[in-house]
């Protein structure tokens, strides 16, 4: 029903106009729907057609000692670069080799220890021989991602993963569309399934993605607080005159109370100021004034969880801690400073 559903639809039978528009405006974008809807039900059908061989070859992937090497030609080869990409950057080390270069030398990069990808929608195509024969010489796995079942790809790799047979949103059925969006979420939904095969954490992710808003999302908070030595803290017994003193040091709108343990016990901001001024404010103690309990975060948190926790409990400052006794200092402009927020 849904492939008859999808012929239906790139003929025509079933597009839909955009209401109020008219002419070409309105043809546009009812072919712009047409074929994201295509597509959409593409990916369904392929969803439903996982089983066992997508298993095997995450299996495959997995028990990899070296590298996973991707290949295909034309739009495919274009697919396989985005695959290498995503798994290098999620713990599975990858990289695209084209198959033309590689039947000029570039074999050599694919050793005994590393498993093969090959993309082909048609599975015969003749740019790949080289990379299958190699790959059948030394015993090195070979996973495909194919358009049909016979074919020589299908024929000689240890598994083949099949694209179900959905036309192409082109209203010709040449151009790759349909094939490669399918062909680009397996290797997603590969990718994934190593990732959480190997326990691939945030902090691994970090590691990899230094660079741009998500490696600053990523960053830790050890790596963005000011240090134990510009702390602004106090005993308990302190006099607040002597406490809105050392807050008045640091621009840090606070200071902090800690036992003789060195534990964090509570924080003076300036609310607790403006609560307490009426009531012999100087005359106080750190212990009378202070808010008990303060929010704090561990220096090995993520940047984000920081940016997160100043979010929902609506306060621009955090201390870190570690064995409840303050390390650090964080505030909301450390976070915007970083390129976190």
């Amino acid at each position: 029903m849904a492939l008859q559903h999808a012929i239906d639809s790139l003929n025509g039978e079933t597009a839909e106009r955009e209401p109020g528009r008219s002419g070409p405006e309105a043809e546009d974008i009812g072919v712009g729907k047409r074929v994201l809807k295509l597509e959409a039900e593409s990916l369904a059908v392929l969803g439903d057609s996982l089983g066992a061989d997508f298993a095997a070859a995450v299996e495959i992937l997995h028990k990899v000692s070296g590298r996973v090497i991707v290949t295909g030609m034309g739009k495919s080869g274009h697919i396989a670069c985005k695959l290498a990409a995503t798994l290098a950057s999620t713990g599975t080390p990858s990289f695209f080799v084209h198959p033309g270069e590689a039947s000029h030398g570039d074999l050599g990069m694919i050793t005994a220890q590393d498993a093969v990808v090959a993309l082909s929608n048609s599975g015969n195509t003749p740019e790949l021989a080289d990379i299958i024969a190699y790959t059948r010489r030394f015993g090195i796995p070979l996973v495909a991602i194919v358009g049909r079942e016979k074919s020589v790809l299908t024929e000689r790799a240890d598994v083949g993963l099949l694209l179900p047979r959905m036309p192409e949103a082109c209203p010709m059925g040449l151009a790759p569309t349909t094939s490669t969006t399918m062909a680009l979420a397996l290797g997603d939904a590969l990718a994934v399934a190593l990732l959480e095969r190997r326990g691939f954490s945030p902090e691994d992710f970090q590691v990899f993605h230094p660079g741009g808003a998500l490696g600053k999302k990523l960053s830790k908070v050890s790596e963005i607080m000011h240090g134990a030595e510009e702390l602004p803290l106090c005993e308990p017994g302190t006099a607040m005159s002597e406490a809105i003193i050392v807050m008045s040091a640091t621009t840090f709108g606070c200071v902090g109370v800690k036992d003789e343990e060195g534990e964090l016990i509570g924080i003076i901001t300036d609310g607790d100021l403006r609560r307490h001024m009426s009531d012999g404010l100087l005359s106080r103690t750190a212990a009378e004034v202070m808010t008990e309990g303060p929010q704090t975060i561990r220096p090995n948190a993520l940047a984000a969880e920081a940016l997160r926790l100043m979010d929902s409990r609506k306060i621009t400052s955090l201390f870190v801690v570690e064995d409840r006794k303050p390390v650090g200092f964080l505030r909301m402009h450390d976070l915007l400073r970083a390129g976190v927020a």
